[in-house]
């Protein structure tokens, strides 16, 4: 089954950068878009508005079973328990791998459109979606050359958490173990020097700390996990986000957000 088309938000000036964003489970890319997009900063803008010369690319994913609500939802991939994520991690494995391929593929389209330049593009997403582009992020090495501008994570965590932090050479083994991890066929030659240019992408993760659907735990051990492979994400949590604390912070979650956004185009 092939993923929905994509919903794209087109820059209003030049095309100079995009951002590739993932949903959450239960949602599509045209929800997720109207309800960030029309949030706002302290200076009362949208993000939009704030990048001007931004393409906002948001994928949906296709219909999945799910082991918990025993249905079909939207989802990037399944997932047993969020109170447990480390519980019967093999029915995230197909997910993960048909969504990392996918999302490369978005990401290769969005770069040659950029004149292929990956340090344009930035990508992300909100719990599932981010815990989904997060291990895009991971496994990408070799795919183009360089490394993207940036990843904002929101609400989400890193899938396989536990097991990373039980390597004991993550810098050295982290692609090809999580490409295996996935049962990923399609593999790519990459050498230390695609790895470690990955590792130096810009990394900002931001959670609620009273988020009831997706603990702040979660989050934190992402950070972990990513600290442990020598990355230096920026990590802030926030109070009182809509949704039960599991969305971003307005205005200062936003606020942060321009601020990364700002750092990573201008470096």
């Amino acid at each position: 089954m092939a993923f929905p088309g994509l919903h794209i938000v087109e820059p209003k000036g030049a095309h100079m950068h995009t951002i590739i964003l993932l949903h959450g489970r239960s949602s599509d890319g045209p929800e997720f878009a109207e309800e960030l997009l029309d949030s706002k900063t302290s200076e009362k803008k949208t993000l939009t508005a704030r990048f001007p010369n931004c393409r906002w690319v948001f994928p949906t994913s296709r219909d999945r079973w799910s082991s918990v609500f025993q249905e079909d939802l939207t989802a990037w991939f399944d997932i047993y328990s969020l109170s447990n994520a480390s519980a019967k991690q093999d029915l995230q494995i197909d997910g993960l791998r048909e969504t990392m391929l996918y999302i490369l593929e978005v990401m290769s389209q969005e770069i040659d459109l950029l004149g292929g330049r990956p340090e344009k593009v930035v990508l992300g997403g909100i719990s599932l979606g981010m815990a989904a582009a997060l291990w895009v992020l991971l496994c990408s090495p070799g795919r183009f050359k360089g490394r993207i501008g940036g990843f904002i994570g929101m609400c989400g965590w890193l899938p396989f958490a536990n097991k990373i932090q039980d390597l004991q050479h993550p810098r050295e083994m982290i692609p090809k173990f999580l490409l295996d991890t996935v049962r990923c066929e399609e593999q790519v030659q990459t050498s230390t020097i695609d790895t470690e240019t990955m590792l130096s992408t810009s990394v900002f993760l931001l959670h609620g700390s009273d988020d009831t659907w997706v603990d702040v735990e979660l989050g934190r051990a992402a950070h972990r996990g990513l600290l442990k492979l020598g990355m230096k994400p920026e990590w802030k949590e926030y109070v009182g986000a809509e949704n039960n604390g599991h969305w971003i912070k307005e205005p200062e979650g936003f606020d942060a957000i321009v601020q990364f956004l700002e750092a990573v185009w201008a470096s």
